[in-house]
């Protein structure tokens, strides 16, 4: 256990994170990656906390995109209502 302990807590090279920032930015493997590598048990503490504020930041974003285009949606249709 406490060799498993001392090799997630250990510092990513710079290859390891461009790897993993090229993986992560991939369509659908990237998607499915953050969230493998953030509910993991055996990922570098580094990276599943990294992973975890990924998907944090794609889910505010998604909320933000559909919040407007619920908003601009509602604004066009009722526009196109009035003429």
């Amino acid at each position: 256990m406490e060799n498993l302990t001392t090799q997630n807590s250990q510092v990513l090279s710079y290859k390891e994170w461009a790897l993993t920032i090229f993986i992560s930015g991939l369509p659908v493997v990237g998607l499915i990656m953050l969230l493998v590598w953030a509910f993991s048990d055996d990922t570098n503490i580094h990276k599943k906390n990294w992973s975890k504020g990924s998907l944090l930041i794609m889910l505010l974003v998604l909320i933000i995109v559909f919040s407007f285009m619920f908003l601009f949606g509602g604004i066009a249709l009722l526009s196109s209502l009035n003429d």
